[in-house]
């Protein structure tokens, strides 16, 4: 049986709030399996008769929009697509990296349109650096992410109207065990 890990984009934040037990049951309710969640971030593990991860992610979004009354992105990806993400080493850049840079993984629906491919590497600094892979791009910070000058509304706006949500690389690599 096919697993995945489902990342929600605004559980838990702008003031919507979902406790983890009630976002196990709503994956439940949908008849999967082996539903966790891990941290209240909207990061849901879970197990499903189905290899159409498109299928399911839509059917996911449907009935969470249904029951909690407000859209909720959802990006799924299976163990091993996770793991390809947690094993990014980024080329070497020019400017030396801090000694422990922030990493940061923003996961998109589809891959990345070229428009958002221009927008971040407009926005590449010696602070703040962008790689893009296909649904995914690594956002490496020479600092904390409140040092970054694209905290707060920077990002938004740099991925208008581009359906993602992120986490920092130390969740990622968490739960990439936890499935390995």
């Amino acid at each position: 049986m096919p697993r995945y890990i489902a990342f929600l984009r605004g559980i838990n934040v702008g003031g919507h709030r979902v406790k983890m037990d009630r976002l196990r049951a709503l994956f439940m309710e949908l008849e999967l399996e082996d539903v966790s969640t891990f941290i209240a971030s909207g990061n849901v593990l879970f197990s499903a008769d189905s290899d159409d991860a498109e299928g399911l992610q839509d059917m996911i979004e449907g009935h969470l929009a249904s029951e909690l009354g407000y859209e909720v992105a959802t990006f799924l990806r299976s163990p091993s697509e996770l793991a390809e993400v947690v094993a990014f080493r980024p080329p070497e850049v020019v400017t030396p990296p801090a000694a422990d840079p922030s990493h940061y993984v923003i996961f998109l629906g589809t891959g990345a349109p070229d428009s958002l491919r221009s927008e971040l590497t407009r926005l590449n600094s010696e602070m703040d650096h962008f790689y893009v892979a296909e649904t995914e791009v690594h956002w490496l910070i020479q600092g904390k992410l409140t040092d970054s000058p694209l905290f707060d509304r920077g990002l938004d706006q740099a991925t208008k109207g581009v359906r993602t949500t992120t986490r920092n690389m130390n969740t990622l690599r968490r739960i990439a065990a936890r499935e390995g």
